[in-house]
């Protein structure tokens, strides 16, 4: 019985992918995907091989930035816990900021078509849009004390001392 009150704490997979943050991340990847085959067909002339290797680690940088946020969205929405979500929601942020950085370095290289790295870069926008409201949502206060000291809730600290120390604890395996 325990184990199906946690299953139903939990999104589904599906109810996940129903999200409109999860719908945008994934739109945020197809996008990606098509600005890396785009940049790769483009016939870029460089002056020295390192060049042609500094934008491909930028298209790779990209793809790898853009599949990062609908894993990290997932895992957020797996966990309860403040500090775990809070710490998915900074790699999400994180990845999305580098998109656009990725974007940057991609037109300094020579890529022409820039309306399509520019419609990444509105796209990014409306993802953080959803972001910031889906954080929101997040309760700060179903936590455990973050001992990096990131994620705790306001006036809580990473030296405080957990109340759940207090709370004896018989092992079930000592009968």
């Amino acid at each position: 019985m325990f184990e199906e009150e946690e299953e139903d704490d939990f999104k589904s997979h599906e109810e996940i992918q129903k999200m409109p943050i999860y719908k945008k991340a994934m739109e945020l990847l197809k996008l990606v995907d098509s600005i890396s085959e785009a940049v790769s067909k483009t016939d870029i002339q460089f002056e020295k091989e390192i060049e042609a290797d500094m934008i491909q680690h930028n298209l790779d940088y990209l793809c790898q930035n853009a599949s990062i946020i609908p894993a990290k969205i997932a895992g957020a929405e797996a966990v309860d816990i403040y500090d775990l979500k809070m710490e998915n929601a900074a790699i999400i942020r994180k990845a999305a900021r580098e998109l656009i950085t990725d974007t940057r370095g991609i037109e300094m290289h020579g890529f022409k078509d820039t309306e399509y790295l520019d419609l990444l870069r509105t796209e990014v926008d409306a993802f953080r849009i959803l972001f910031a409201e889906w954080v929101k949502t997040f309760d700060c206060w179903n936590y455990i004390i973050d001992r990096w000291g990131l994620f705790n809730p306001p006036g809580v600290n990473y030296d405080d001392k957990d109340p759940d120390d207090d709370i004896p604890f018989q092992n079930p395996f000592d009968d």
